[in-house]
């Protein structure tokens, strides 16, 4: 048999709930079934339906595509969704992700004044992952800045690699924000990276998260070198559309975020070799 022009690796690319936003999480599982996304990432938020697993359920037996993710609430907006106790709102994403089939949940490290989470955090992380198939995957994040100044806002630090977890999240807005180099994150993370959020940005201190190829991280790339290597985690579009002008306009965004992580998540034989 001849060898295959392209090597495409078996990683599912997705759409994070959150790239629909302000639009609800029902309209995120349509357009991901319109435009052929492979599945969800649910970002647990105020959204009603967000937090309930039936009906989370439901959307995806409607729309054929299965939850392959779930984002814990963890930011600011969601402190009081699904209990104020952070260790509470991790049981209950891997309840959800158990019930829905999910293979990963994401968990961004605890604000700085979260002390006791914080301070038993990478502990409780393994101790989660040992009672469960479920994937933990910690993302990293960024030093806060304003002008200039800058605030260390996440423990024990916003590098989740400085740390030992088993399974990490590498969002390419987030190595934007934070002004690091986002291959040589994922070199550390090496055979630890689970789930990556695709996203773009320009360095700004504002988390941007731009539809791949509009900025300056190495979205294409990191991609190629994923088909590369065979990765078989998770591909999650997490863009900002708020500022789409219609409903029109940001599904054009996603498809063509869509469309440029399958054009580049392909590795030419005569490149890499067979």
């Amino acid at each position: 048999m001849t060898e295959p022009v392209v090597r495409i690796p078996d990683a599912k690319v997705a759409l994070s709930t959150a790239s629909v936003y302000p639009e609800s999480t029902a309209t995120a599982f349509e357009i991901a079934a319109r435009l052929g996304y492979d599945g969800i990432e649910v970002m647990v938020w105020t959204d009603p339906v967000s937090q309930d697993i039936e009906a989370l359920r439901r959307l995806s037996d409607y729309h054929g595509v299965p939850v392959l993710a779930i984002h814990a609430p963890c930011l600011l907006i969601t402190q009081r969704v699904w209990s104020t106790d952070p260790w509470t709102k991790l049981q209950r994403a891997r309840n959800a992700a158990e019930k829905l089939g999910a293979s990963t949940v994401v968990v961004h490290p605890p604000f700085r004044w979260q002390r006791n989470y914080a301070r038993d955090f990478v502990r409780g992380i393994w101790r989660m992952e040992g009672e469960t198939d479920v994937k933990f995957a910690v993302e990293n994040m960024y030093p806060w800045r304003y002008r200039d100044r800058e605030m260390l806002a996440y423990a024990p630090d916003w590098d989740p690699t400085k740390d030992d977890y088993r399974h990490f999240t590498v969002d390419l807005s987030h190595t934007s924000t934070a002004r690091s180099d986002a291959l040589h994150m994922v070199d550390r993370m090496g055979d630890r990276l689970a789930h990556i959020h695709l996203a773009d940005g320009n360095g700004s201190n504002k988390d941007e998260h731009l539809v791949p190829g509009r900025g300056k991280q190495p979205c294409a790339e990191l991609l190629e070198r994923l088909a590369a290597t065979g990765y078989d985690g998770h591909i999650v579009i997490e863009v900002n559309t708020r500022r789409a002008m219609s409903a029109a306009e940001r599904e054009a965004d996603l498809a063509e975020a869509l469309a440029f992580t399958r054009l580049h998540l392909a590795s030419p034989n005569r490149v890499y070799g067979s």
